[in-house]
């Protein structure tokens, strides 16, 4: 089995609810969608056996992996969760929750950027959802959407650099609506991974 990988590195979990949890990201290429505040070059890829990405990772020390892309579903299947489970590695996956996602996953992000009401029938449940919003952009119904305990609403930056009227739009969604919480990519403001 082979993964095309775009790229391998160990950082802190910068967003969520597992934010500053050290944690080996491992982004997929390819995506199912082309979202236009999407700040990740997921196109270019290697071929990578699971026995070279393991070798790879476990130079880190860390058990945590994060699926990350692109799309992680795209390519991700039980086989290979099975593979990293085995040699004792807990995984998340953030996704943007258009396929299934395979037995054995540790933690879902699920990011839904369209079609909301097919995301709740593929994933039922999840441990987070995150949505990246701007100035206007509606507040999610929540009613029809995967069963979880953490509602996030991100900001969207520009790259690296804190769009402040987005962070006050979601600070003001979040008053009116204190089911959700704000997640910041603190990452970007601390200048890491």
């Amino acid at each position: 089995m082979n993964l095309n990988v775009n790229e391998i590195f160990y950082s802190l979990q910068g967003e969520g609810g597992r934010t500053g949890q050290a944690s080996i990201f491992i982004r997929l290429a390819k995506c199912n969608l082309a979202c236009s505040f999407c700040d990740t070059d997921f196109e270019r890829g290697v071929k990578m056996s699971l026995e070279e990405v393991l070798k790879e990772i476990e130079q880190y020390n860390c058990k945590w992996i994060i699926w990350t892309g692109g799309e992680p579903a795209l390519q991700l299947n039980d086989k290979i969760v099975a593979f990293f489970k085995e040699r004792g590695y807990l995984q998340a996956i953030e996704t943007n929750g258009t396929k299934r996602i395979p037995s054995g996953i540790d933690y879902i992000t699920c990011s839904p950027k369209q079609n909301f009401e097919i995301v709740r029938e593929l994933i039922p449940e999840v441990d987070e959802l995150r949505f990246p919003i701007q100035k206007g952009d509606p507040l999610p119904d929540i009613s029809i959407l995967p069963k979880t305990n953490r509602y996030l609403l991100s900001p969207i930056f520009d790259n690296d650099k804190v769009i402040q009227e987005n962070v006050d739009y979601c600070i003001s969604l979040i008053k009116d609506n204190p089911v959700w919480a704000l997640s910041l990519q603190t990452h970007k403001l601390i200048g890491i991974r």
